[in-house]
């Protein structure tokens, strides 16, 4: 499976990302990729929204926190692994413990560990076109098949 779109505001990378959550059951693992700027923790909000967890303007990047709960019992774990330098600094974050919950874990920088995420994940990459347009690409790569 795989899907591009295109937004033109905040607003707009908001909604795709509501729309998105639909196609997100619980236990989903979620990369959102993308470089500085590019809207992942936007769309994060949106899916956020999405699984009636938070409202958009709860969700923040969890950059010095690095893990953000959102729902009770938390429904959605916003991740955010741009200051983590090396593999084994996943370990101490008991992210292998989040899979095995009934809760949907959103990942920015996730491509950063290829090698540690589950086969059956889902992708969101995202592309800085100008100040406000997005090019956005959902893909769900699977065991034994390509993303």
């Amino acid at each position: 499976m795989r899907e591009t779109y295109r937004t033109h505001s905040e607003e707009e990378t908001v909604a795709l990302g509501e729309k998105l959550a639909g196609c997100l059951a619980p236990g989903a693992v979620v990369l959102l990729i993308g470089t500085l700027g590019a809207g992942k923790t936007t769309i994060a909000k949106g899916i956020v929204k999405g699984l009636g967890a938070a409202a958009p303007d709860e969700v923040s990047s969890p950059t010095f926190t690095l893990i953000h709960e959102y729902g009770d019992p938390p429904a959605v774990y916003h991740v955010d692994l741009y200051r983590i330098d090396e593999p084994a600094q996943l370990d101490s974050l008991g992210l292998e413990e989040l899979f095995d919950r009934r809760a949907v874990v959103l990942v920015e920088w996730g491509d950063r560990f290829p090698e540690f995420w589950p086969a059956d994940r889902f992708e969101i990459l995202l592309r800085r076109r100008d100040d406000t347009e997005r090019e956005i690409e959902f893909r769900r790569s699977v065991p034994g098949g390509s993303p």
